[in-house]
């Protein structure tokens, strides 16, 4: 058996000419884990859309028409960063299909991976930094709603605050949310997780792992969730245009190989979803999106 990874061509929805979000990543993505043969054609799997009362287990009623059918006002658009078209809103909920299905997968098989998905900073009722759907936290009440698990923790190493999730779950004590991000960075206004770490600007690999080392066996051992969702972000890269921190590729692949083989050695099912990444070099930035497929076909072996 192989690792089971999750990708759909619907991932990647037009945008204009020179527009910052990497929108050509997710199928660059795909193409490379062939092209290097960290997976095969016959290990991906195909999500669906999913139907709209399960955005609506997270999102406002409201809010969700509006985005779909295109009458949000021009103030909430610009919040969320990307221009509305039919094909965006197709992407926006297939990639919500995504992480639904790599959760049902992990639960399956004990690790999963999505090539998109991680848009923690939409809240209820409003998008915000190019999130317009929080895929992570519509999959975990899916996942509860249908009864298939009771107790969730979500791991968030996107370089951002996961502060839509946070807000999200801040009453819900059967989902434990946990953000590492770089203090000094957007959002500007910070949501309480069940447990922030901020980190300072510029810190480098080793103390970077040593922080999340102190906090995650315990984490596992404490919650005992019965599913994990990883948010793999590549944004602490030195090279990231939004990150401020500063690990290295190989930081970022020692990262993945830690939560992962953490998880998944004491047990706990694993879903990971790439979170952002932001970087001029588009080849460089969808190798490090590639790390946490990478290690975890490693970690998927030893299994």
């Amino acid at each position: 058996m192989d690792l089971p990874i999750v990708y759909h061509p619907d991932y990647v929805a037009p945008l204009p000419e020179g527009h910052r979000f990497p929108m050509p990543k997710f199928k660059l993505l795909y193409d490379l884990l062939l092209h290097d043969g960290v997976a095969q054609k016959e290990q991906f799997h195909t999500p669906s859309r999913p139907p709209q009362e399960f955005i609506e287990l997270v999102h406002t009623t409201e809010y969700v028409q509006a985005y779909i059918e295109g009458t949000l006002d021009a103030k909430a658009q610009r919040r969320i960063g990307l221009p509305w078209s039919p094909a965006l809103v197709n992407r926006t909920c297939v990639a919500v299909g995504g992480t639904i299905l790599t959760a049902q997968l992990a639960l399956e098989n004990g690790l999963a991976c999505n090539t998109a998905g991680g848009t923690h900073h939409a809240f209820p009722s409003y998008g915000s930094g190019f999130c317009i759907f929080n895929d992570l936290a519509i999959a975990a009440r899916v996942l509860q709603k249908l009864g298939f698990v009771q107790k969730i923790l979500i791991v968030d190493l996107d370089v951002h605050q996961g502060d839509g999730t946070a807000f999200i779950f801040q009453e819900d004590d059967r989902v434990f949310t946990f953000s590492m991000h770089c203090e000094v960075n957007f959002p500007g206004t910070k949501q309480k997780s069940d447990l922030d770490v901020p980190l300072p600007v510029g810190m480098e690999d080793d103390d970077y792992l040593q922080t999340l080392a102190n906090y995650l066996p315990d984490l596992l051992s404490d919650v005992k969730p019965d599913l994990v969702f990883y948010d793999a972000g590549v944004d602490p890269h030195i090279g990231d245009r939004l990150g401020k921190l500063a690990l290295t590729d190989t930081g970022i692949f020692r990262r993945e190989m830690q939560v992962l083989s953490t998880c998944v050695a004491a047990g706990y099912p694993t879903a990971c979803v790439i979170g952002g990444g932001y970087a001029d070099d588009m080849k460089s930035l969808v190798w490090r999106h590639s790390l946490v497929h990478r290690a975890a076909s490693e970690v998927y072996r030893i299994g």
